[in-house]
């Protein structure tokens, strides 16, 4: 295999800060632990410890060695040319999805279905919400958008099950069948999930091509891993509570309804960050407004999310140089295994992106380069941009509210065996 790698000063500093980045994340812990063993740097030591900072964290320090090196004018051209409309998206579509109305409507929808299906079965209610939360959830991650799908699943979940209380496994087991369900769940249509969104125009591939060639597997897996978890787990899932989140404190419909309004438009315009965040900004304005109504709203935690994201996107950028000539060495079989391992490295739209840049590609090679993509986006924190998004929502109940990112691995492995073998090996 020959590379022909030729990387300049600035790449082979990029990449190492990168390398850098992906042990921070798999160190966040041991940073935890010397905020509280040296109390007088707490709060250093406290914010090296935050997930969502460590990107954004060395891709500061990267601007900075490219001022040093090549000028501060270069490094802000390089910083300004970058596109930063996932990150902006994400902060304003988290923000929506998890006001107090959408979850009201959500929690009035799925405690009917499960009343429904507890009814016809016998299911106690909260095992079949469990279920639905890691299945319908994630799969309306295709008409929503991943990221909230992510953020609507994660609350669910925060509220019905880790508030009331989980075992350390079945935490895990619950986090990492969401990260790989959302990271699948949104390849039925040609826009909702990142990896996707890259390649579409350029391959010309429609939400039709998506549905018949992604979105039954896709959709079998999803409901597999659900079905799994929720059958291993039965016993553990607490019955307790059932309508711990269902009131409504006699929420206004209309209200409701002015904010799927919101949530449709941001969605709508997910590609033009002038018309979304002038929607965010009158959706700020009438949360305002009819305070009353409203829990406050999860700013913080999506701001450190597309903060993460950004800082994503400036280290990520500069890693063309070794990861499109691997991809362009790989056969089909190769780039579905290939993309599911690397896409545990950096983000999974990346390499789609990097993919699509790769002439003379045949259709078996470009279905099996966005279906592994989608496959190992469960496997790390940085795997899937949506992921941040959940893990932010659920880290506080973890022990030292840190999530291992080697339980996270090893508990998406199962998940993404499933995944794999229904895109590879199941035939419809």
């Amino acid at each position: 295999m020959n590379l022909n790698l030729n990387p300049n000063t600035i790449q082979i500093i990029a990449t190492c800060l990168f390398i850098v980045a992906i042990i921070h994340t798999f160190s966040t812990s041991v940073f935890e632990k010397l905020s509280h063993k040296y109390p007088s740097h707490y709060g250093l030591f406290h914010l090296l410890g935050e997930v969502e900072i460590v990107f954004g964290f060395w891709a500061l320090v990267l601007v900075l060695s490219m001022s040093y090196l090549d000028g501060i004018k270069n490094a802000t051209h390089y910083v300004e040319s970058q596109n930063y409309v996932e990150p902006l998206f994400v902060f304003a579509v988290m923000v929506v999805a998890a006001s107090k109305p959408i979850l009201s409507f959500a929690n009035t929808c799925i405690n009917f279905l499960a009343r429904l299906v507890s009814k016809l079965t016998p299911l106690q209610i909260n095992t079949v919400i469990y279920f639905i939360s890691l299945s319908i959830v994630p799969l309306l991650g295709s008409l929503i958008t991943e990221p909230a799908a992510m953020t609507l699943a994660a609350l669910l979940l925060r509220d019905r099950f880790y508030k009331v209380g989980l075992s350390t496994p079945l935490q895990y087991a619950t986090i990492g069948v969401l990260f790989v369900n959302v990271s699948i769940g949104g390849t039925l249509t040609n826009f909702a999930a990142p990896p996707v969104l890259m390649v579409a125009g350029t391959w010309e591939w429609t939400s039709t091509y998506m549905f018949t060639h992604f979105g039954d597997h896709a959709t079998l897996a999803v409901f597999i891993n659900a079905l799994l978890v929720t059958v291993l787990f039965r016993k553990q899932i607490p019955q307790l509570g059932a309508d711990f989140v269902e009131a409504n404190d006699e929420m206004p419909f209309a209200v409701i309804l002015v904010h799927l309004v919101f949530l449709a438009g941001v969605v709508v315009f997910a590609h033009y960050p002038a018309v979304f965040l002038w929607l965010f900004l009158f959706f700020l304005g009438f949360t305002s407004a009819y305070s009353k109504y409203q829990n406050p709203l999860i700013l913080r935690e999506s701001l450190l999310v597309a903060f993460f994201l950004a800082g994503l996107v400036v280290l990520g950028s500069l890693q063309k140089w070794w990861l499109q000539p691997i991809l362009e060495s790989m056969t089909p079989t190769i780039a579905f295994y290939g993309t599911a391992a690397l896409t545990a490295l950096t983000d999974n739209a990346a390499l789609t992106y990097l993919g699509s840049l790769v002439d003379g590609t045949s259709e078996e090679f470009k279905i099996a380069l966005v279906s592994g993509a989608v496959t190992g986006g469960g496997l790390t924190v940085i795997a899937n941009a949506p992921n941040p998004a959940g893990l932010s929502i659920l880290r506080s109940f973890f022990t030292n509210r840190a999530v291992s990112p080697t339980y996270l691995l090893l508990a998406a492995l199962g998940p993404t065996l499933i995944a794999a073998i229904c895109f590879r090996v199941v035939r419809f």
